[in-house]
């Protein structure tokens, strides 16, 4: 995998057609942007929308170590190539893209048309969840002897009882045609970085440039009324909502209502324009 500062690495994006709004996805640790494809072909017919690979993720190129200013950057270079070239766009950030979504519109609001962030905020939380999760991916899959991804289903049930988190995570597992299976995500350096992947860079002014969608899922506990004032504090425009009966990963869990939300704020970006 190309290093992020080789001159010939790229993120990785695809466009999903649609109408004239704009639209970027940044997913969360783990993920992927066709995690929001079903997000993204629900707007198709007022919304273009722009699924993004992040650096360490997917297709996209490595980085040596983890930094959120780094990744932020990274990301707006990409913008400013292509999508963002001629008008800037909405931008929605999950979990650990949220908090890139965040610095990005703090470093380079010229990109933004609005900021939504799905159930994260600008503090720490804990590592014990993820820790569990691609520990159990670094020592029970064992790449040179797995011969399907259903035996690294197998291989990870003991730990990882919950059917759909399995599949969420080994996604990530992809063919080498030359050495069985490998991670397509730098999964040792995430779990090396995890401290600073749960925590959230030190940082200066506010992003008044747009009202900013923040969107809680009922039964997570990402969110809470502490870090409603640190939000605030970068963010004074933002307007907090919660989308019932949701956890962690809002989109996965209640696309329709999802879909609507993001429907009416995308709508009010435009047509306040």
């Amino acid at each position: 995998m190309l290093n992020c500062s080789d001159p010939d690495a790229r993120i990785h994006t695809e466009v999903m057609e649609g109408g004239p709004r704009r639209i970027v996805f940044l997913h969360g640790l783990m993920g992927r942007g066709k995690n929001f494809t079903t997000i993204a072909k629900g707007l198709t017919d007022t919304t273009t929308s722009l699924l993004v690979d992040l650096p360490n993720h997917g297709v996209s190129c490595w980085t040596e170590g983890f930094d959120y200013v780094e990744m932020a950057d990274l990301v707006a270079d990409e913008l400013r190539r292509d999508f963002c070239k001629d008008e800037p766009a909405v931008v929605l950030g999950h979990s650990m893209g949220g908090k890139v979504a965040m610095l990005l519109a703090l470093r380079h609001p010229e990109l933004l048309a609005g900021l939504i962030i799905e159930d994260i905020a600008p503090t720490t939380s804990s590592t014990s969840e993820f820790e569990h999760l691609l520990g159990t991916l670094l020592s029970k899959v064992q790449l040179t002897d797995i011969a399907s991804r259903r035996e690294a289903h197998a291989a990870i049930k003991k730990d990882i009882d919950d059917a759909a988190v399995r599949g969420f995570l080994l996604q990530n597992l992809t063919r080498d045609d030359d050495h069985g299976f490998k991670w397509e995500p730098n999964i040792q350096m995430l779990f090396d970085h995890l401290d600073t992947i749960v925590g959230f860079p030190d940082v200066e002014g506010t992003f008044e440039d747009h009202p900013v969608l923040w969107i809680k899922g009922e039964h997570s506990d990402y969110i809470n009324d502490a870090s409603g004032a640190i939000m605030r504090e970068l963010f004074p425009m933002t307007r907090r909502i919660q989308i019932r009966d949701a956890g962690h990963w809002i989109h996965a869990e209640q696309p329709k209502h999802f879909i609507e939300t993001l429907k009416y704020y995308i709508a009010g970006r435009y047509d306040d324009a």
